[in-house]
């Protein structure tokens, strides 16, 4: 189901956050791009029922919305701070909480932020393989920076090249399903 939404979901679980805001220009850059709304939640929008969830129906309200928000999205943009060479524990707690067939067809841009170099291979090592088990349409491009790749908070040229390619790959993707749902509804 769509719900003419580019969601953003960031791994974060402290406030402020650079991957936060860093996947909400991205996000609002992918809504812009495609002609759609965006909102944009981190692991802190799924509160205190989130530590303790087994399952989606075991999260309080608000949170199973989130959820169903995430799951309705036309597309995700998926960022999360590198925290040990990997994405944050809470974040793949959210992520385990979905079903297999949830995110199947469903295209997603990959981010990451981390301290340095060393944490680059996140995106490509962790979050990829996570979403190819979802049998989401990842984009070939994604996006690692790091602190130095910010000046005042805006990206470096080379970050806003790889933002821009993969929000092409990423509207090219929306453009075919939204091709794709119209045909089958004829």
């Amino acid at each position: 189901m769509s719900n003419n939404l580019i969601v953003g979901f960031s791994g974060n679980i402290s406030r402020p956050s650079s991957t936060k805001r860093f996947v909400e220009s991205v996000t609002e850059a992918l809504a812009k791009q495609s002609g759609l709304q965006h909102v944009v939640f981190d692991v802190e929008d799924l509160g205190s029922s989130l530590t303790a969830a087994r399952s989606v129906a075991d999260l309080d309200p608000a949170a199973r919305k989130v959820i169903r928000t995430i799951i309705e999205a036309d597309a995700l943009v998926i960022g999360s701070p590198t925290y040990k060479g990997s994405y944050t524990g809470l974040f793949k707690h959210v992520i385990d909480l979905l079903d297999p067939s949830d995110l199947r067809g469903k295209p997603i841009v990959l981010t990451a932020t981390g301290g340095g170099d060393r944490h680059s291979l996140v995106v490509e090592h962790q979050l990829r393989p996570l979403f190819a088990f979802f049998e989401a349409f990842v984009t070939p491009t994604a996006i690692y920076a790091s602190g130095r790749d910010f000046t005042d908070g805006a990206p470096s040229p080379a970050i806003l090249g790889r933002v821009h390619q993969a929000l092409g790959e990423a509207a090219m993707i929306i453009n075919a399903r939204s091709i794709s749902a119209a045909i089958a509804a004829e």
